[in-house]
């Protein structure tokens, strides 16, 4: 089991960034996919996009051309780059790996 932590929620603005975090994994992080999800309030989980051990990136058409993940595997760390936010992204943000899931962060999206 790995134990994934997300990290880097928080409230921003409409029109805003945020970076989420994704680590836990260790070198696991180079060699599979991590998949990025959200869940809002009421909501089923969403997926969010993907990147692959190729580093090739697939997203949700709802995020295509605001979000973008990438991982630094020095850092043994996969990022969210979330920009122009909108209140629609508003969610607990999980990242997954290998069937396991961390406890999620909160993004919240409001003026």
């Amino acid at each position: 089991q790995v134990q994934l932590v997300e990290s880097g929620g928080g409230l921003a603005e409409p029109g805003g960034s945020l970076q989420l975090s994704c680590t836990g994994a260790g070198s696991l992080f180079s060699l599979h996919a991590t998949g990025w999800y959200r869940q809002a309030p009421g909501d089923r989980r969403e997926w969010v996009g993907v990147i692959n051990r190729d580093d090739v990136t697939n997203y949700a058409d709802s995020v295509k051309g605001r979000f973008t993940i990438s991982r630094d595997n020095a850092k043994q760390t996969v990022y969210l780059q979330m920009n122009n936010l909108r209140p629609d992204d508003t969610a607990v943000y999980y990242c997954s790996l290998l069937s396991s899931w961390g406890q999620g962060t909160q993004v919240t999206v409001s003026s």
